[in-house]
């Protein structure tokens, strides 16, 4: 089973000002802007505390993710994590629906991604805020660190839906964090 490693932090504008210009700088070649809306389903057998069942739809793609959280007190995270595109996600939605599951949660992202080396960097813009994830190997999220010159920046220990479930809003059964203007 495939293991995610990462690494979030909170951002301010300024700090990403800085992290972009120093991704330019170290040659990391920039993938561009997706808006993302991810929602994640609930059901009677589904952990929601250690797992997410997550449907991402970005653009024309939607990607079915399955995720559980490894133990760990550090701020780089492990995660178990199965995903696959799905050719047609409205028919995913009723599939998931006809097998008992149910949206509970809706948060929206503006994914900014950069690539160099054998690591990921994206900056994320949420509703409740800037974040930026290292992904990688260990090893290879403190050499970023180190590359990036960023040893000032917070570590975010909370996941997004974590965050988006504190700051969103209940709408019917399902709790939003959407951008105003979506």
């Amino acid at each position: 089973m495939p293991i995610e490693i990462e690494k979030k932090y909170r951002l301010n504008e300024a700090q990403k000002s800085v992290v972009q210009r120093r991704l330019a700088e170290i040659g990391a070649e920039h993938s561009g802007e997706e808006f993302e809306v991810n929602t994640l389903f609930g059901s009677r057998v589904l952990d929601l505390g250690n797992s997410v069942l997550r449907l991402r739809r970005a653009g024309t793609t939607t990607v079915l993710t399955h995720k559980r959280r490894l133990p760990g007190e550090s701020a780089i995270k492990y995660q178990q994590e199965n995903e696959t595109v799905v050719e047609d996600g409205d028919a995913m939605l009723a599939i998931l629906s006809g097998l008992g599951f149910f949206p509970t949660l809706t948060y929206e992202k503006f994914r900014d991604t950069w690539r160099f080396d054998d690591v990921e960097v994206v900056i994320d813009r949420l509703p409740f805020g800037l974040f930026m994830e290292i992904e990688g190997s260990e090893a290879a999220i403190v050499a970023t660190e180190q590359k990036l010159e960023i040893t000032e920046l917070e570590a975010e220990h909370s996941t997004y839906p974590a965050l988006a479930s504190q700051h969103g809003k209940v709408t019917g059964e399902v709790i939003e964090s959407r951008f105003q203007d979506s």
